[in-house]
């Protein structure tokens, strides 16, 4: 059994952090949030410390540390806000803890180099949270595209729109300073994965950039790809407000759509396994998509063209 602690208890994703903790065969021996609405602790490991203040929690690790491994904290899992992952990284390499960070690792490519070379200087890994990779129908699939690599490049179609309430741009969420904005905040699982599919990118041009709206397209060594990311909920299609749907999410490759075998909220558990087992993915897997992500926002918008993703003629 490892010891877990958790930076950004009360956050939209820490439950099913402390669920894949928990399903793993592990415990929780400490949290820390600035808020102190983390009653969902109870469910799953009522015995944690909790703290308010970063600066407690990690006196508080470093005393257990010093007592021995069986109650140091032998894994971190950051999920504080995107803006303040490199410095939880940071802290929990010096506690000598593994780090479990949500996506991404760092706002900026550079700041990877830093973490890098502080990982190299111990024995302790960094490991990114890129839940996509370990869906089976997504593994199968890139077994398939490199065993039998197609002739011509695909066409992949991504739309991921999940609206959000006016709150979402007074929080950290809606601060590109402190999220890296909607391409960081929601795109940078879906780049990953076709990097991870289809190779590096060519090219890439960027169409749409906004507080809650962003598109582009991407040439990847064997894929062409156009995207679209919204949090408006002017943008869901008909068909889901028909149905009373509150977000829709589409990869589509040459037309045909990618089902995701696990439902999202299981793969969390995978990713444990996977790192507890020996695997896991580090800061060289992760980098692709944030050196990719800083590209497109740091380039000027090219007007839209028909290699434009279809969402954008009704925006």
């Amino acid at each position: 059994m490892k010891n877990f602690a958790l930076i950004g208890a009360a956050g939209y994703i820490a439950p099913r952090h402390m669920e894949a903790i928990r399903s793993t065969g592990n415990r929780l021996i400490a949290a820390v949030d600035p808020h102190d609405s983390v009653g969902v602790i109870d469910r799953y490991f009522p015995d944690s410390a909790f703290f308010t203040e970063i600066e407690r929690f990690d006196r508080h690790l470093e005393k257990l540390r010093r007592i021995g491994d069986d109650s140091q904290a032998h894994y971190v899992t950051i999920c504080s806000p995107n803006y303040l992952h490199d410095a939880h990284i940071r802290l929990s390499l010096r506690v000598r803890a593994h780090a479990i960070c949500e996506k991404p690792l760092a706002l900026a490519p550079w700041n990877l180099d830093g973490l890098k070379a502080i990982e190299d200087e111990g024995s302790h890994r960094v490991y990114s949270v890129l839940q996509l990779r370990v869906d089976a129908d997504v593994v199968a699939l890139r077994k398939k595209l490199s065993d039998f690599p197609p002739k011509d490049k695909a066409n992949v179609e991504i739309a991921y729109i999940t609206p959000r309430g006016s709150w979402y741009q007074y929080s950290w969420k809606g601060s590109r300073e402190k999220s890296g904005g909607v391409m960081m905040n929601l795109g940078i699982h879906f780049f990953d994965l076709v990097l991870w599919l289809f190779g590096p990118a060519e090219h890439a041009d960027l169409h749409l950039n906004d507080n809650d709206r962003a598109a582009g397209t991407i040439e990847l060594e064997r894929a062409c790809v156009k995207w679209f990311l919204s949090t408006s909920r002017d943008d869901l299609p008909r068909s889901c407000v028909e149905e009373g749907k509150t977000s829709f999410r589409s990869i589509a490759i040459d037309g045909c759509p990618l089902e995701f075998s696990t439902d999202f909220t299981e793969l969390h558990n995978r990713v444990y396994s996977d790192i507890l087992s020996g695997g896991g993915y580090g800061i060289d897997d992760a980098r692709p998509a944030i050196d990719l992500v800083h590209r497109l926002q740091s380039q000027p918008l090219v007007v839209s063209t028909d290699r434009s993703h279809p969402t954008l003629k009704f925006c």
